[in-house]
């Protein structure tokens, strides 16, 4: 199952990395729709957000290893998430 999911999520984000060049593409070549650049906004905010996501989950691990690297906490029972356009974790309170 494990294996399955982890080629699911490959071939995604090979699409989105695919999909996202392409429309760079149509905006450099100034053929590009308006949804065609709000697409790329979109698959440029998603790539960024999974960055990050890596980006924290290493330095957790790093920090675990008795290494010296940032990690966004406010106390050691916080959990790290990520804040980059809305993007966030379950960790903060829905709003009302």
């Amino acid at each position: 199952m494990q294996s399955e999911n982890s080629l699911e999520l490959m071939t995604i984000a090979e699409v989105l990395l695919e999909k996202c060049e392409s429309l760079a593409s149509k905006v450099r070549d100034e053929t590009a729709t308006e949804a065609d650049k709000h697409n790329l906004d979109f698959a440029r905010e998603v790539i960024a957000l999974a960055k990050n996501r890596v980006h924290v989950l290493q330095n957790e691990q790093a920090r675990k290893a008795g290494k010296e690297v940032w990690v966004e906490r406010t106390s050691e029972s916080h959990n790290p998430h990520i804040r980059l356009h809305g993007g966030v974790l379950e960790d903060d309170p829905p709003k009302s």
